[in-house]
This record gives structure tokens, C-alpha cells and sequence, in this order.
């Protein structure tokens, strides 16, 4: 089957400036995920965009500590993809220049897509391109900023805010006017959060609106979904977020399918337990902190162990895990030869809630050419 829709498809490599990519695959940025240690598991699965997590522009320009600590990068890291998030024209673009002067990434994303209350009450993710010149004073800033050291400005967004307010295609526009290199779309409204499924259609008609390259986002978990995404939109490429989650495995499945390979990796428990280890072993060395490192590894166990024969009893003490050597011993108490279950193949991955009202500054559906930066919008703590 993934042979039959592969063939079915024009596929190229993703161009953002001077740069090629392949495959066209990008990881999503998610707070609290896509940190050095999770990038490096997934980078070593196959080609694509790795972006870190989230960063607020007055954090960066500001130099918080923590925002500087979560934009280091390994040393391996050839194409270094950080997306900012702000509400005010002239922060993000003293954000985009500081990451230009100093060198700090290869490229910049912009976040347009976050539907989470505290972002949206400020005027800010998802909420942002209703207010059509603010969105692009801070699109068009931002691509000014950067351009002297060369480094490419993309815009990830949602459809709107919800089904009487959509944006999606005229942000695009105004996106694509200001220079920007591409556009990601995750296919659903502020509204729906991650309930539902995408609106691939939505997909198909932004495509078919630009002439930059376009980037699909919203329920891949495999990779014979990003096939079928870019052989039903037209798209010139996929953002990959929930799917990935305690599978960073999935991007070897997704370059081997843009190759024209069909392969799919179902490691046995025992092939999963050597991979959580190893997260959770990156996590503890790129925090610098053993507890903490292990702390922050205990989200990804249920991800990892999703449908697998594990006891209550295993799993609870799992979860509370404190040090390297008691992770490893308890994953050595796991079935290693229990095989990939596959009913959890296709299956939704991470938050899945039920869709809610928008958060949204008092007046903010007033005017849409509206430019005014909403009082206390900018967030000083990276990270969503």
C-alpha cells in the first residue's frame, strides 16, 4: 500500500533558503519534549528539521538562563531550528537579530499554532492572526532581522480560531508577502485543541493558495500517513508531533517511505527498554543532574510501554523512578522478547481533549486590523 501511494506522489527535497532538506520531514517543537537528549534519539533515526522547544522572544532578548540553556544545540547538530514565540513586533525582531548576530540557530520558526489558555489570552499562538497586521508586523520584522546571516524564517499555524474565524489561508498570504521560507499548517482550530481529526482539505486549499512550500501537521503517527497526507494535499512536506512521542523510532519509518522504501520498525520490549535508557541517560547528561534528568524522563515511560504486557505494579514504580541504576534495573524486569503490540499501531499518541473555548483578550474579535500589542502579552519563561 505505502508503495502505491509513494508512486502516486512528487517528491523533492524541502528548500528553506539555502539549505535542502530530506527527507521533508520536520519534528514538531512540544514543550518539555523536543530538548537536545529526545532530538539526538530521533536525529539518529533519519534526515529532517529538529526543532527545540519553544522559546518567548523577551526571554531570549532578556537572557533568562533557563530560556539560554534550552537553545544549546550538540555539536552534531547540522541544522540547528529553534522557534520563537511573541506578540510584540519590535521583541521578536530584536530576538530574530540577537539569534542572527550571535549565531544561535540556522533557522527560525514562528509560532502561530499554540492553542493553550495562558498563550491565547495574551493575543499570542493560535490566537495571533486574526489580528492580520499585527501578524504580519511581526512575520515581516522577523524576516528583516534575520536576513543578513542568511537564516530562513518559517510560520507554523492553525486554521483559526475556530470555525467562524478561520485565518489559515490569508495568513498564509501575508506570510508569504513578507518572505518567509514556508508554511506549516496543523489542521485544526484553536477550539478543537488535539481532539478530532485534522482537516486535511484545509491542507490541500492552503497549497493550492501559495507558491512557498507548505507543511502538513496533524495526525501522522505513521509513516504511511505522511504519504497519504502528501499524496491527498499536494504538500512539499510533514510535521510529525504527538506521533513521535516514546517512538523516536517513527523517523526512520518516515525516511525510508520518502525514499520509496517500505519498512516499518516494531522493536520487541527489550529493543524499547535499551531506547528508554538511553533518553533517559542523554536527559540526565544534557541537564547536567541526575535526579532531574530522571524527573523529567518519567513522562515519556507510559508513551514508551503504550500497549505493551506490563503490570500495574511495574509500571507504578516506573513512573516514580529516581536514579539511572534503579531505571535500568526495573526495565530489566521487563518481558524483553514481548513483540511490538500492534493494535496500537495508528492510534492517537499524547494529549487528546475534548475541544474548548478560546482564551482570548477582552475585545480581541473587535477588529482584525487592530495592531495594537495587547498589554502583558509577552511571556518571559520558555518552553509553552
Amino acid at each position: 500500500m505505502l508503495d502505491a501511494v509513494t508512486s502516486a506522489v512528487s517528491l523533492k527535497p524541502l528548500t528553506l533558503g539555502e539549505h535542502e532538506v530530506w527527507p521533508p520531514v520536520v519534528l514538531a517543537p512540544m514543550a518539555g519534549i523536543t530538548n537536545v537528549a529526545f532530538r539526538r534519539l530521533c536525529r539518529e533515526q533519519g534526515g529532517g528539521v529538529y526543532v527545540c522547544e519553544m522559546i518567548t522572544t523577551r526571554a531570549l532578548v532578556e537572557r533568562i538562563p533557563k530560556t539560554l540553556k534550552m537553545i544549546q544545540f550538540a555539536s552534531d547538530e547540522g541544522f540547528r531550528s529553534l522557534q520563537l514565540y511573541g506578540v510584540d513586533p519590535d521583541v521578536t525582531a530584536a530576538a530574530a537579530r540577537m539569534v542572527a548576530e550571535e549565531n544561535l540557530a540556522d533557522h527560525i520558526d514562528l509560532n502561530f499554532g499554540c492553542p493553550v489558555p495562558k498563550v491565547t489570552r495574551r493575543g499570542g499562538g493560535s490566537a495571533l492572526p486574526w489580528r492580520r497586521r499585527l501578524f504580519g508586523r511581526i512575520v515581516t520584522q522577523a524576516v528583516r532581522a534575520a536576513a543578513p546571516a542568511g537564516i530562513p524564517v518559517t510560520v507554523k499555524m492553525r486554521k483559526g480560531i475556530d470555525d467562524d474565524h478561520l485565518t489559515y489561508v490569508e495568513a498564509g498570504l501575508i506570510a508569504q508577502e513578507a518572505g518567509v521560507a514556508a508554511v506549516a499548517l496543523h489542521a485544526r482550530t484553536a477550539e478543537q485543541r488535539y481532539s478530532g481529526t485534522a482537516d486535511w482539505d484545509a491542507i490541500a486549499t492552503l497549497k493550492q493558495a501559495l507558491d512557498v512550500p507548505v507543511l502538513g501537521n496533524g495526525d501522522i503517527w505513521e509513516a504511511a500517513d505522511a504519504m497519504r497526507m502528501v499524496a491527498h494535499t499536494g504538500v512539499d512536506g510533514v510535521v510529525v508531533g504527538r506521533g513521535c512521542l516514546g517512538r523516536p523510532w517513527l523517523f526512520k519509518d518516515l525516511h525510508a517511505a520518502f525514499d520509496g522504501v517500505q519498512s516499518q520498525e516494531l522493536p520487541n520490549l527489550g529493543q524499547v527498554a535499551a531506547v528508554m535508557s538511553r533518553h533517559a541517560h542523554l536527559l540526565v547528561e544534557a541537564l547536567e543532574d541526575e535526579k532531574h534528568g530522571c524527573a523529567d524522563f518519567r513522562k515519556h515511560i507510559a508513551w514508551y510501554l503504550k500497549g505493551f504486557p506490563v503490570g500495574g505494579d511495574l509500571r507504578r514504580s516506573l513512573s516514580m523512578v529516581a536514579s539511572l541504576a534503579q531505571l535500568d534495573d526495573l526495565l530489566g524486569k521487563l518481558d524483553a522478547a514481548a513483540p511490538f503490540p500492534r493494535e496500537s499501531l495508528g492510534q492517537p499518541r499524547g494529549r487528546v481533549n475534548a475541544p474548548g473555548k478560546v482564551s482570548l483578550p477582552y475585545g480581541w474579535l473587535d477588529s482584525r486590523d487592530d495592531d495594537t500589542v495587547p498589554e502583558g502579552a509577552e511571556m518571559d519563561n520558555s518552553g509553552g
